[in-house]
């Protein structure tokens, strides 16, 4: 070859070991910080746009607002499905890209459509808030807070002012969910007979409310050097004080609210509910943000979990579900497959060349390979889930080619009469490209695996990167490392080529026969190949294979309409059947 790298590398030592250590001690590193993971984080370009206006029936924002909102991002390029949900006062349009396009511009593109609309909406609603809707998935770990000693408001209240602030400020928590407990609401009755001789609707008690119990900026003030933010504090601060608010009468004059109907401070109707072990709790399911580690996120919210107990014994937080479990049951039996495939590749290395000190040197071609890249998967933000692992695991056999390869014909050289410097200087180099065609055909086999487009795509672009990666890495290994280590821990011994033994005579045999009866041989191939694309018919097809996570999932669907009353209850018969 006109540069003849190997030998470089053997007659210049030092560079080569030395970057080896750094790619080392990088992918350990690397290794230690990556996250651990069920799956692949997808990342799919969803964009919501919520718009509300208080009072607002469902029919009428859907053909003010909805409507509006659905034309002005329908002609956005890269749209794929446009929903909308609306409820009292509020209208949600969820719009779903294309999964090539990117996020960020997929926002900036439904804020310019949503801004060339606002004029067409009623000047009543809400500013619209337009934000990227984040596909997290199911809560990882779920607690049940239970406390005899406290009412379901207080239990709830708890929950929201104590442990939901607690466990949104962990690092790596996305989102803390409550389920089952009670909301507080400050309910208004009004009466009507009293609206009516006030001549007033509880429309215009509603706009005077929202105009009045409010808290606005007022301007800027100079106070000596200094300038000084000015605010009107108009919000009521208790019940009293709300139900003191004056409302204005159309013949001038006023009147006071609770003059107009009466003011509670209530629960509002629940409209979710939690059990465990047949006991009413508030449930609390924990979601981790994107890219971050399942196992991580869990240690750190149990922590703080413990450091709560502590603060408040009279409250027990006692975890009801966790993913986790299974997620590090994965992480540690690809762990293990690593290492059993590793050790029995090595083996098999060791009967092929019968020579314990180049079996070493191949066998150093495998953490060559396999820590550089984890070090490449943290650069591009992979994380060590099932897809990655199978990426690795797969390809334990493969990294050591390169090397077997190399050792091969250095050792064929030595058997020549060379010493083991000459062998790899002139043996390295002798079949270089045939070890970069190699590991370029697996490369161009695997690497477009990583550009597949839909869902499965966003989940094995880990796997064909992770591959070729590793494979990428191996062949740096063989061409730099592998020489060299085999120049100076190579053991001249005698030249005499050993005997066949019984596996390469029984080989021999198989290959001569083959030759010789080729057309038997050939319509074999085509028979094995034949059945091969046939069996491909039988076998049951799906996304991702199902899995025994030792848990049950019972869902229950009742007509719509339905009171959570008739729910919960239709809940107990089954469970206590």
């Amino acid at each position: 070859m006109a540069l003849n790298i190997s030998a470089w590398s053997i007659r210049n030592p030092l560079p080569s070991v030395v970057f080896s250590i750094i790619l080392l001690v990088l992918g350990w590193v690397s290794f230690t910080k990556l996250a651990v993971t069920r799956l692949p984080s997808a990342d799919i370009p969803v964009i919501s746009v919520a718009v509300s206006q208080f009072g607002a029936a469902p029919a009428e924002l859907e053909s003010q607002v909805t409507k509006t909102i659905e034309d002005g991002v329908s002609g956005v390029e890269g749209v794929r499905h446009i929903s909308s949900s609306i409820t009292d006062g509020l209208s949600l349009t969820t719009i779903q890209f294309a999964l090539e396009t990117n996020t960020d511009r997929a926002l900036n593109d439904v804020k310019d459509a949503v801004t060339r609309v606002r004029a067409n909406l009623p000047q009543n609603v809400n500013e619209p808030l337009i934000q990227r809707v984040d596909v997290i998935g199911l809560p990882i770990v779920t607690y049940a807070a239970i406390s005899p000693g406290k009412t379901p408001e207080q239990l709830s209240y708890f929950v929201d002012d104590v442990v939901k602030r607690a466990l949104q400020g962990v690092r790596g928590v996305a989102q803390v969910e409550r389920i089952g407990g009670v909301e507080r609401e400050i309910l208004v009755s009004l009466d009507p007979d009293r609206l009516q001789a006030a001549g007033l609707t509880a429309v215009n008690v509603s706009q005077s409310l929202r105009g009045t119990n409010v808290d606005l900026a007022g301007g800027r003030a100079e106070i000596g050097k200094n300038d000084q933010a000015i605010r009107t504090l108009a919000g009521a601060k208790t019940l009293n004080d709300l139900a003191g608010t004056m409302i204005p009468l159309f013949g001038g004059g006023e009147v006071r609210l609770d003059d107009l109907g009466t003011v509670t401070d209530t629960i509002a109707d629940r409209r979710t509910f939690a059990r465990f072990n047949g006991e009413p709790v508030v449930a609390l399911g924990i979601k981790r943000s994107k890219g971050a580690s399942d196992v991580v996120v869990a240690a750190a919210v149990q922590k703080r979990i413990d450091v709560l107990k502590v603060a408040y014994p009279d409250v027990d937080l006692k975890l009801i579900d966790t993913s986790v479990e299974f997620t590090k049951g994965n992480y540690e039996a690809a762990i293990s497959t690593l290492f059993e495939g590793a050790i029995l590749a090595v083996i098999v290395v060791l009967l092929f060349l019968r020579d314990i000190r180049a079996t070493i040197i191949a066998a150093i071609s495998l953490p060559l390979s396999i820590f550089p890249a984890f070090w490449a998967m943290d650069l591009l933000g992979f994380s060590l889930n099932l897809v990655s692992f199978l990426a690795i695991t797969l390809s334990t056999g493969i990294l050591v080619d390169d090397a077997i390869v190399e050792i091969e014909n250095i050792v064929r050289h030595m058997r020549m009469g060379k010493s083991p410097y000459r062998a790899a200087l002139e043996a390295a180099d002798e079949i270089g490209l045939a070890v970069i065609a190699i590991s370029l055909t697996i490369i161009a086999i695997f690497a477009p695996a990583s550009f597949m487009s839909g869902i499965a795509g966003q989940f094995f672009k880990q796997f064909g990167i992770t591959v070729s990666v590793q494979v990428f890495f191996s062949l740096l290994a063989a061409r730099f490392v592998t020489p060299v280590l085999a120049a100076y821990f190579l053991k001249d011994h005698p030249h005499d080529d050993p005997p066949p033994g019984r596996v390469l005579q029984g080989y021999t045999k198989l290959v001569t026969w083959s030759v010789r009866h080729y057309l038997i041989t050939v319509l074999i191939g085509f028979g094995i190949f034949a059945a091969s694309i046939w069996s491909i018919t039988l076998l049951p097809q799906g996304f991702l294979p199902a899995q025994d996570t030792a848990r049950s999932l019972l869902a229950m669907e009742l007509p719509p309409g339905s009171q959570l009353a008739f729910t919960e209850k239709t809940t107990e018969e089954i469970v206590s059947r």
